[in-house]
């Protein structure tokens, strides 16, 4: 899905959110042995590279917490298809939990996980900024276009599509916006670029909280788009966008209920596209039930969900290419009520990946909702005794409510006296001012209560 969805929609899971927040082991969570050669967290050793052999820089923003990100580099940058492009960029990584990271993310800043930019070393200008996951051919279009960028060339809808990029990628939605409508109304029928100029302009459109026009964009574009993952990300896109209009606004039930066939269509079996995308299309149609009150279909679409997950997980190659779908199996089994059909999958997890916070900050979570306080806290120190960066905030608010359930109300205000305080030691791009803010209202309201 080209924007993460988990916590988006449900507050308080452990997806890919658009809040801003080594986790996992690094031989585990880099690119190696993956056929690109990516710096890891060194932006002036890859910028100084980039210049020295007059290459544009690719970068993939990521966070461990963020399914689509392992997903991305379990599946799609281990492909040996991506090695013929190694020569054409200078490729670096940042993760965006590390502190060190900071700088970059003040000059790029990222709103949802993963972010691929390819920037212009020469002006440290992005010249393409893309959200979310992609397929190896969805990276080759993108390859193709960063480099026309980079090189200046390109005319009618390509000059059109790569100054909306530009656009996006300084933080322009609205702008880049227009310029992306203008190139999709000027391009030709079959003009191969039209997949990916919708992807990119629902994004910007979502961006812009243009949430009408962006789902009436999906409705009215994806039959000039032939079957395929773009298709998906699009159609899952317009379904997003058309949750976020207003009940309020006229014709909004009928464009939701538009969308959601749109959505339903894009989880068949004839689609071919990551099974983390198809498992966003999922999340987005169960929410959409719950939005229209539908408890009944909104469960018996997490049963479905569920049952998908199993049997991906089931079949992952690796542990770390199974807990890709750790946080949506959490999400399912949340929805259905029945918490405990993750916990087995989660405990499996932090046996096989002692070095990554998340399996442990996911059960602390769902112990908590199980009642199981002692084992909820337990598992809220291990994760502690690894997470850092904005994601460490979430950890310590979650571990004030398990203090607060167990009764202990000076140890949970601790604990956010704690967040704030370690909050105000990184820069705004890790700890947004909103996240201050939340943490700082609920310590308010604890003292108060």
């Amino acid at each position: 899905m080209r924007l993460p969805l988990s916590s988006l929609l449900i507050v308080g899971l452990w997806g890919c959110a658009a809040t801003r927040s080594p986790a996992v082991s690094e031989p585990s969570a880099a690119h190696a042995p993956a056929p690109l050669p990516f710096i890891e967290n060194d932006y002036a050793r890859a910028l100084a590279e980039a210049k020295a052999r007059g290459l544009p820089l690719f970068v993939d923003t990521w966070a461990p917490w963020c399914h689509t990100c392992r997903s991305m580099k379990a599946y799609v940058f281990t492909d040996a298809a991506l090695a013929k492009h190694a020569g054409r960029f200078v490729w670096l990584e940042v993760d965006t939990d590390q502190p060190r990271n900071a700088d970059f993310l003040e000059k790029y800043p990222v709103e949802s996980w993963p972010t691929f930019f390819i920037l212009d070393p020469r002006e440290e200008k992005a010249l393409v900024r893309f959200a979310g996951s992609a397929t190896v051919s969805q990276l080759e279009k993108l390859f193709e276009d960063g480099e026309r960028a980079y090189r200046g060339e390109g005319q009618g809808p390509e000059a059109l599509l790569a100054r909306g990029d530009a656009l996006y990628g300084e933080g322009k939605s609205a702008e880049a916006a227009d310029i992306l409508s203008q190139a999709l109304a000027e391009a030709p029928a079959d003009w191969s670029r039209r997949s990916r100029a919708l992807e990119s302009l629902l994004v910007a459109q979502y961006g812009a909280k243009r949430h009408e026009a962006c789902a009436r964009t999906a409705l009215a574009e994806l039959p000039k788009v032939p079957p395929s993952a773009s298709w998906a990300n699009a159609a899952g896109l317009g379904l997003l966008c058309g949750l976020r209009v207003p009940a309020e606004t006229p014709g909004a039930k009928e464009l939701l209920a538009a969308l959601e066939e749109k959505g339903r269509q894009a989880l068949s079996p004839d689609i071919t596209m990551p099974a983390d995308d198809r498992s966003g299309v999922y999340e987005l149609l169960v929410e959409a039930r719950k939005q229209s009150g539908d408890e009944p279909g909104a469960k018996a679409l997490a049963g479905q969900w569920l049952t998908f997950l199993d049997a991906e997980a089931a079949r992952a190659p690796t542990p770390e290419a199974r807990t890709v779908f750790d946080s949506h199996r959490m999400l399912a089994a949340l929805v259905l009520g029945e918490p405990m059909r993750a916990v087995p999958a989660l405990e499996q997890s932090e046996k096989d990946l002692p070095g990554d916070y998340n399996p442990p900050a996911r059960l602390a979570n769902l112990y908590r909702q199980l009642g199981r306080l002692d084992d909820a806290l337990a598992a809220s120190t291990r994760a502690l005794e690894k997470v850092q960066g904005g994601r460490r905030l979430r950890v310590l608010s979650e571990r004030a409510d398990i203090q607060l359930a167990r009764g202990e109300r000076d140890a949970a205000i601790r604990t956010l006296e704690e967040a704030i305080a370690y909050a105000k030691s990184l820069s705004s791009a890790q700890a947004s001012p909103a996240a201050v803010e939340r943490l700082e209202k609920k310590l308010a309201e604890l003292k108060k209560a």
